[in-house]
């Protein structure tokens, strides 16, 4: 027998060796819940189907629009629901029971909420961060440039609510800045908050960066150095009771993947 042929005889065999390894790594990959949560590739997982629920913050929800498109063409047969809101109320309605798979917090406070109650799997993660900055009228009208000018009399200002992330940093940034501003309203999520100045129905607002570019040419914004002091962390986890726990950590991988990445920077978010 040539050396030529006894190479022949024995590819089939490299070929399968080399299948049941691929095998064995895809076994691996889908171990346990904490490592596929860790970042596995959802590749090696079985077909996914169903809803995904995910309970998000307000300034999140164009970005996040934008991945669960992303999510449902690469998923056939799936579909992603959103509930958007102040991540206080949305925490709120996990720890009382509302069914979701996925919640992602303006803030680590609001998150603990959640974790707190036990109804997190694992650690959650930062995947993105958020800055504030004041949204005015289009073509600042009022001259505002400085979180100074938002306290000049008979200039109507509107804040986030301080038992969410937007209200926190908004309070804590002013804080820094040693001044009294007392708001025409309080609003319960940032979205509102901003819709306020697009209504002109207010003259400002203290909301995210991503909120105002979301606006388009609907708003003005305005950096302030004081925004530095209160920049929020927003972190994302599997709740314990999720209905779809695979859908779950698939849509968290995409998030936190290269693609989704860059999505949420491209809308203004910073990275972690």
């Amino acid at each position: 027998m040539t050396r030529s042929a006894r190479r022949t005889r024995r590819t089939p065999q490299v070929a399968v060796a080399g299948a049941a390894l691929l095998l064995a790594l895809t076994a691996c990959s889908s171990s346990s819940d904490s490592e596929a949560d860790s970042g596995p590739s959802s590749s090696g997982s079985p077909k996914l189907s169903g809803t995904v629920t995910v309970f998000a913050a307000a300034s999140l929800q164009e970005s996040f629009t934008a991945l669960g498109k992303e999510f449902e063409k690469e998923h056939p047969g799936t579909k992603v629901t959103f509930s958007f809101g102040g991540s206080d109320s949305l925490a709120a309605s996990i720890t009382g029971g509302a069914p979701a798979d996925v919640f992602a917090a303006a803030s680590p406070k609001t998150m603990a909420i959640v974790t707190d109650a036990k109804a997190a799997v694992g650690s959650p993660s930062t995947f993105v961060r958020n800055q504030l900055e004041i949204a005015t009228l289009p073509g600042n009208p009022d001259k505002i440039a400085s979180l100074k000018d938002l306290t000049k009399s008979g200039l109507k200002v509107v804040l986030c609510d301080k038992s969410v992330p937007c209200g926190a940093a908004a309070e804590k940034a002013l804080q820094a800045s040693d001044l009294k501003l007392t708001p025409v309203s309080y609003e319960q999520d940032v979205k509102s908050a901003l819709t306020k100045v697009e209504l002109k129905e207010a003259d400002a607002a203290v909301v995210y960066k991503t909120d105002v570019k979301a606006a388009g040419d609907k708003v003005e914004g305005v950096d302030f150095p004081e925004s530095a002091e209160a920049v929020n962390d927003y972190p994302i986890t599997r709740l314990k009771d999720a209905p779809n726990p695979d859908a779950a950590r698939a849509f968290m991988e995409l998030v936190k993947s290269a693609a989704g990445q860059r999505v949420l920077t491209e809308a203004g978010f910073l990275k972690p």
